[in-house]
């Protein structure tokens, strides 16, 4: 497959439409027909389902889509950090995390960086620790934040200067907003939102003295913004860490810690024997060098 045919794949999928994608890519439409056509053939599979106006990805294209995507951004990450200048540190750091306050600890290093290096851009990707892990092994991060439990057996890593405080999420309202802190036999029979990152969930089993499943679980969630507004409709109440959602003034929600308590460390991770661009290791001294001031 050639990079230039998978980016083609990739417009069409996006457009849904040929002849949209035609003049988005500045092919004509024949030439783009044929080559999707030579890409099907290559791979032996159906990849779209022709309709008069529109057309769709089947089930194999739906994973070429994902692969493709990933496939391509790799590429477009690769050929950043070999156009970076030698004078100049310059060039893309990808960091994915999770939403916790810690970031606030990478967004100073970063701000700092910036000063010194302006022509460094950062992107920057959210998601849970089976996420980022998976990203970092695709080569798509240079970095991830994530939250404990977390298997750091295949990554180098540094233990961030800061703990998450696990609690739940309920409304003002709810008979358990008068507590000062939340036991497990409080949740019992309760239902609950919970994170859908493994670790996690192995950890409130802990927490908990019972199997997870055996719980009134009614949702999961990936990043807790769509959760909280959940949790607003009183759908249920939301395991999650503290200050990530406003619950002051005129929020309709409130934030309870969990007795026994239950603390999350964090850490930022990386690939074990990963060759980093200039801008990365910049970022990565940058880093150590202002958790040893905050150490000292």
């Amino acid at each position: 497959m050639e990079i230039r045919v998978l980016r083609y794949f990739i417009a069409v999928a996006n457009e849904e439409n040929i002849s949209a994608a035609s003049k988005k890519l500045h092919l004509s439409q024949p030439t783009l027909s044929r080559q999707l056509k030579d890409l099907e053939m290559e791979l032996g599979a159906t990849l779209f389902e022709r309709g008069n106006r529109k057309i769709t990805l089947t089930d194999k294209g739906k994973y070429l889509f994902k692969k493709a995507k990933e496939i391509v951004e790799l590429v477009d990450k690769t050929e950043s950090s070999f156009k970076e200048s030698k004078e100049l540190i310059s060039g893309e750091i990808h960091i994915g995390g999770g939403e916790t306050e810690a970031m606030n600890f990478i967004a100073r290093a970063s701000k700092e960086l910036l000063e010194h290096y302006p022509s460094i851009r950062f992107d920057l990707y959210s998601g849970n620790a089976d996420d980022i892990t998976s990203r970092l092994d695709s080569g798509l991060l240079d970095f991830g934040i994530v939250i404990e439990p977390t298997d750091k057996q295949q990554y180098d890593y540094i233990k961030l200067p800061a703990t998450d405080v696990w609690g739940v999420l309920m409304r003002k309202d709810s008979p358990l907003a008068n507590k000062q802190f939340i036991q497990p036999l409080d949740l019992i029979d309760q239902p609950l939102l919970i994170s859908r990152q493994t670790a996690v969930s192995n950890e409130f089993t802990g927490w908990f003295g019972t199997n997870i499943e055996d719980l009134n679980i009614v949702a999961t969630y990936n990043l807790l913004y769509n959760a909280a507004q959940m949790v607003e409709e009183n759908i249920g109440y939301a395991l999650c860490l503290d200050k990530l959602i406003n619950t002051s003034g005129e929020s309709k929600l409130c934030f309870k810690p969990l007795n026994p308590k239950l603390e999350a460390n964090l850490n930022i991770i990386w690939k074990k024997h990963q060759v980093f661009s200039n801008a990365a290791n910049k970022f990565l001294d940058q880093l150590r060098n202002n958790i040893k001031i905050y150490n000292s």
